[in-house]
């Protein structure tokens, strides 16, 4: 009886060891993934780069004084001329004809008085003898005057037809370069009707659009190293002429205006692309790798941690930013000092992920 039952039992046994294999085996969790991440800290000597142009300083439309036709403009957009050079030329036949009008009128009045001054001349020798009146002698006396003034306003009309003719060609009024053409030859031109536009290169600045919060520290005299974007070892010194009272409109930013060195390459051409830096160190802010931008936008992925915690919480913090230098940016606000921010793998990371211990970039 005995052995029966315990026969039994070890059958049991059996069978609930075989059920026990038979269950499925619960898998431990894996540790949350160590993270590449950099905790901020304020950086001081840093540097912002901004993109900017080269311009002239003053900008010219050219044009006649007076109306005609156009006949010939020798220069055309992008050509650089020197003071004097003649930029366009009315049809000067009209205008010489004038000038012979003018001329003519002249010898006229020439003659006229050669006539009056013998009349007025005999008037006076006859009035000695007594054979003519002193009336008569006065007379010939307010004829060679009228003759006189006729001279004189004859010799002003043309003086003032050569100073017309003279309009005629359209010199440039200084050293520039030709930015625009208005008037094609053949045209009517109506009197002060733009034909060009002249940029003086004597005055280049260079120009960028900066933040309100950027342009808010800088005031004029402020130094800036500028360097040609295609060829970064041609440099020069600029210094902070003005900054445009109104922001832009769409872009709401603010223009600045940087007079270059006198001494600056002429491979400062208008229209070059520049890199402008400040030319003093900045005070220290809190930067951060372009890396660490979830899909390119201004927003960061932050680990907030326990004190002394291996572990961490994940969670998308907008931030602004300002240009810095290189491959980082300067944080302008929604960061704080001490703030763990993580720089790699952002596109893979979940809001509310739990993350491991921080590795160092």
């Amino acid at each position: 009886m005995m052995r029966g039952v315990t026969g039994s039992a070890w059958l049991a046994v059996i069978a609930l060891t075989l059920l026990a294999a038979c269950k499925p085996q619960t898998a431990a969790p894996s540790p949350p993934r160590p993270v590449v991440s950099e905790v901020l800290t304020p950086q001081a000597g840093l540097r912002p780069a901004y993109v900017g142009t080269i311009a002239p300083r003053t900008q010219t439309d050219l044009g006649f004084p007076l109306a005609g036709t156009l006949a010939e403009r020798p220069v055309e957009e992008g050509d650089v001329v020197k003071r004097g050079a003649v930029l366009a030329r009315l049809d000067p036949q009209q205008l010489e004809a004038q000038m012979r009008a003018a001329q003519a009128g002249v010898t006229v009045a020439e003659a006229q008085l050669n006539s009056a001054r013998d009349a007025a001349d005999r008037a006076k020798a006859l009035t000695a003898k007594g054979v003519n009146s002193a009336a008569s002698e006065e007379a010939a006396k307010n004829v060679l005057a009228a003759a006189e003034a006729r001279l004189a306003q004859a010799r002003a009309a043309l003086a003032q037809s050569r100073q017309v003719l003279g309009f005629a060609t359209l010199r440039a009024p200084q050293d520039g370069v030709i930015t625009h053409v208005y008037a094609q030859p053949g045209a009517a031109l109506s009197a002060g009707q733009k034909v060009v536009q002249l940029a003086a290169t004597q005055d280049r600045e260079a120009v960028i659009d900066l933040s309100e919060q950027d342009a808010a520290g800088l005031a004029p005299g402020a130094v800036f190293q500028v360097r040609l974007e295609a060829a970064p070892q041609i440099a020069t010194t600029a210094s902070l002429r003005r900054i445009d009272p109104v922001a832009d409109p769409t872009t709401r930013t603010r223009r600045l205006h940087l007079t270059l060195a006198a001494d600056a390459a002429a491979a400062f051409r208008l229209g070059a692309l520049v890199q402008v830096e400040p030319g003093a160190r900045t005070k220290a802010r809190l930067t951060l790798p372009r890396t660490a931008l979830i899909g390119g936008k201004p927003r960061v992925w932050v680990v907030s941690r326990q004190s002394g915690a291996r572990t961490g919480r994940v969670r998308a913090q907008p931030v602004t930013l300002a240009p810095g230098a290189g491959d980082r940016l300067v944080v302008a606000g929604g960061l704080s000092a001490g703030d763990e921010v993580v720089l790699k793998g952002v596109n893979s990371i979940k809001d509310g992920q739990v993350v491991g211990p921080r590795v160092a970039r």
